[in-house]
């Protein structure tokens, strides 16, 4: 009788156990959707921030930039940059005064298209010509490469959130 009751309650606990595992699995997959929807809206409103977390000189070692407030804010009006810049810049920079990716001006061709993730690609024209692209996944983080006609080609590694105010 014992063993009766003890395979009955060793049988009940995997049939809920496997039940509960199926609704977190449900749950899980209803945030991811969740966020899905939330990045794909944010980015086709065309307003948005880039916040770098790592950046990647072409010819260097990774950077930790977390907590520097280092950004770009995007809008179909004006993109803002204010992004450190480590690498090679060909031609009339003179040494310590070098002020970064500090950009802004009019997007010309702003573009987004999803793909197994959204890219995004414009170009700004602040005096240097700046090609600016992003591949953002799903969940919203992000890798931007920027390339200048002065300057070698970076990227940074972050996320895209909502505009700070």
């Amino acid at each position: 009788m014992k063993i009766h009751t003890l395979l009955l309650t060793a049988l009940f606990c995997f049939i809920f156990g496997n039940v509960s595992a199926q609704e977190k699995d449900k749950k899980s997959q209803e945030i991811v959707e969740a966020d899905m929807g939330r990045v794909e809206r944010l980015l086709h409103s065309k307003s948005f921030e880039f916040k770098a977390n790592t950046v990647t000189p072409a010819s260097g070692t990774p950077k930790n930039l977390v907590g520097s407030g280092y950004s770009v804010t995007f809008s179909p009006e004006l993109i803002i940059s204010n992004l450190p810049f480590y690498g090679r810049a060909y031609g009339g920079m003179k040494m310590g005064k070098d002020k970064g990716l500090q950009f802004q001006g009019k997007p010309e061709n702003f573009n987004i298209e999803k793909d197994k993730e959204f890219q995004v690609s414009t170009v700004v024209n602040d005096g240097e010509v700046y090609e600016i692209s992003m591949s953002v996944s799903n969940s919203g983080y992000a890798t931007l490469t920027i390339s200048s006609n002065a300057r070698g080609t970076i990227s940074y590694q972050g996320e895209v959130v909502n505009i700070s105010k």
